[in-house]
């Protein structure tokens, strides 16, 4: 055991203006099979994650402009230059329920990827940077004109490189168009080389209001404190969510403020950590399983977990709010750990304190040295307008004991405050909140349903006069958009379908498939049948597939493997065992043209395949050896148009 004095001391002149906890909400899917939830268990998916009253109370939406992404992809307010829709995905949802149950909530826009038109054809944003900016401009002056939403911040371009120039002409776009109190931050990447450019161009530095920087290792650098901006780690943890995540975001919350300022002489700076991603409701096979702050993704079922890191962020959120003040005298615990403290300036006060060890907080990334952490005892000196606070709240959590007793444990503080000093008993790997504040609570609501496999027994018919959502529930788009879509020319069946809407390669975030493809269904399948109607648009060169055991993807998607079974408008026919189609199992004439309905059947048994067309058999015994199991999947064989309809799989 180990006695530390930590003096704890309000100066009001060195405060840092924020309470600096937010989430952001990212990949394209991270909310997708959540819309598709019955609405009472919405309504405790999104309580968990927003109400301040209840668990957490995030200052920060960040949301997705536009997505091509590592988990799949989302749907643009403007697939095309001559077009605008903004209604299209969940988002403007999300953050309109985040306003509701928090209107004091922050929303970010952040481009991570452009449609094609953007870059006339390049994979490149910044050599028309007047359309790139008008672009960005119209999705945060939409926002407001369909949505009554008010974007605060916008970002330049996820993890890529960043253009001065329209930097520049962002700001300037942004200003002439009424929205002079949006702010920019820059450049979502590295603290460098945005830093040492920042200090070199003033008229850059004038344009810019916050550096953010993605996965810092709980640090940043001198040239960053030295611009006087507002520093963000504005994407942090992306860590599965089990223990191990809950420790990695225990740790960085408190020392990305500790470590990250590594001065106190900066009373301007103010830094926020922005978790990515808010939940993890995406197929767990995925790029990113579980990476977010909780787990819903079987809206099927209604099943959703509670996860460590939502408790680990109460222990901030429930017992702070907007506002907040850190104090200055934030710092490490003598035998490992960390401390930080925050005020309202009304006279509250809370102290959170981790002592995560090493093996038990390590994050996705960046590599963590090596540290130790030994239980301890720590005294506290609060002085000033602290030295006769009353703590009402004392609230704990050790995520690595068993049983839930252990998690967001509250109860009156049993320490004697004696001339603004009390000693604290600190075990490893745990969390404590200490608070003069009364209204915060270990909420709850009903145990979830129980988790069941994806049904083996599927259909969809898209006969949605009035969508709630442009995209079907349960598929996951992973290049391309599918969207609903009324068929105003077809007098019969199938006046309401799913399209493809992509007609040009976006500008990309990670090296997508040269076809557009939406999953669906279990990972584990192996024995199936899939059927679907499907009708080309394009004359001669169109194509389109459904297909079974699709093994891979997010940004792997351009190497999956499966069975995909192909027919074609110039009347052929082929089936490959990749999405690329390179390797060719059987192939022939099928008589299939543009601009008519056909139905394609694919069944999978054990090592063999075979293929119908418009209930006729076109192929059988194709031999396929991998992947063993996988998604059912439909798309095309380029960005065209193309519609689906009558989709369902039988399962094994």
């Amino acid at each position: 055991m180990c006695n530390i004095c930590l003096k704890l001391v309000w100066f009001k002149s060195y405060e840092s203006k924020s309470s600096g906890l937010s989430i952001h909400d990212s990949f394209d899917l991270a909310l997708l099979p959540t819309v598709n939830f019955p609405q009472e268990t919405i309504k405790y998916i999104l309580s968990y994650l927003i109400l301040s009253y209840l668990i957490l109370s995030y200052l920060i939406l960040s949301y997705l402009i536009l997505s091509y992404l590592p988990d799949g992809t989302e749907p643009s307010h403007m697939h095309y230059e001559n077009d605008e829709n903004y209604f299209r995905g969940y988002e403007w949802w999300l953050m309109k329920e985040a306003k509701k149950r928090n209107p004091d909530i922050t929303l970010i826009g952040l481009p991570w990827a452009f449609p094609g038109w953007v870059g006339h054809g390049k994979n490149w944003p910044y050599d028309f940077p007047d359309i790139t900016a008008a672009y960005v401009v119209n999705w945060i002056l939409g926002a407001k004109q369909y949505h009554d939403l008010d974007i605060q911040y916008v970002g330049i371009w996820n993890e890529r490189n960043f253009d001065s120039k329209y930097i520049k002409l962002l700001r300037y776009t942004l200003d002439k168009s009424g929205l002079d109190t949006v702010r920019i931050i820059a450049s979502d990447n590295l603290w460098e080389p945005i830093t040492r450019s920042l200090l070199l161009d003033p008229e850059l530095s004038r344009a810019v209001d916050v550096i953010g920087a993605h996965y810092p290792g709980t640090t940043t650098v001198a040239g960053a404190l030295k611009t006087q901006k507002k520093l963000w780690s504005s994407e942090d943890y992306s860590t599965f969510n089990n223990e191990v995540g809950g420790g990695c975001w225990a740790r960085i919350l408190n020392q990305n403020y500790v470590n990250g300022l590594m001065t106190r002489k900066h009373s301007c700076l103010t830094v926020f950590t922005i978790s990515w991603n808010l939940v993890a409701s995406y197929y767990d096979d995925l790029p990113f399983g579980r990476d977010g702050l909780m787990t819903a993704e079987e809206p099927w079922s209604g099943n959703y977990v509670v996860e460590s890191p939502i408790w680990i962020t109460a222990h901030t959120t429930q017992f702070t709010q907007p506002g907040w003040t850190y104090l200055q005298t934030v710092g490490h615990l003598a035998q490992g750990g960390s401390y930080v403290a925050l005020t309202d300036g009304k006279g509250n006060l809370t102290v959170v304190i981790e002592t995560m060890s090493h093996d038990h907080s390590v994050c996705i990334r960046p590599p963590l040295p090596p540290f130790n952490v030994t239980s301890q005892n720590a005294t506290f000196q609060l002085k000033g307008s602290f030295v006769n606070v009353y703590c009402h709240q004392s609230t704990q959590t050790n995520i690595f004991a068993s049983g839930k007793k252990h998690i967001f444990k509250s109860s009156p503080c049993l320490f004697q405050l004696s001339d603004g000093s009390f000693t604290l008993n600190l075990a490893v790997d745990e969390v404590y909140t200490l608070t003069t504040i009364t209204t915060g609570q270990k909420g709850s609501y009903p145990e979830p349903p129980a988790s069941a496999h994806f049904p083996k027994v599927y259909k969809d018919d898209f006969n949605i006069r009035n969508p709630p959502f442009s995209e079907a529930p349960d598929f996951a788009d992973q290049t391309g958009v599918f969207e609903y879509y009324v068929n105003l020319t077809d007098p019969g069946p199938h006046v309401f379908t799913l399209r493809q809407v992509l007609t040009q390669r976006p500008i990309t975030w990670v090296t997508d498939a040269d076809q557009t493809i939406s999953v669906i269904g279990d990972y584990q399948w192996q024995n199936l049948t899939v059927t679907c109607d499907v009708f080309m648009e394009t004359v001669k060169t169109g194509g389109v597939f459904i297909a079974a055991r699709v093994d891979k993807g997010g940004g792997s998607i351009r190497t999956a493997a499966g069975i995909f079974y192909w027919v074609f408008a110039d009347g052929s026919f082929k089936v490959t065992n990749d999405l690329a189609g390179q390797t060719v199992l059987a192939k022939g004439e099928s008589g299939t043209r543009a601009f008519g309905w056909h139905t394609l059947t694919l069944t999978i048994k054990g090592g063999y395949a075979s293929g119908l067309l418009n209930g006729y058999t076109l192929w059988k015994y194709a031999t396929l050896e991998s992947p063993k199991n996988g998604w059912a999947a439909i798309g095309t064989h380029s960005f065209e148009l193309a519609q689906f309809d009558n989709f369902a799989v039988e399962a094994e």
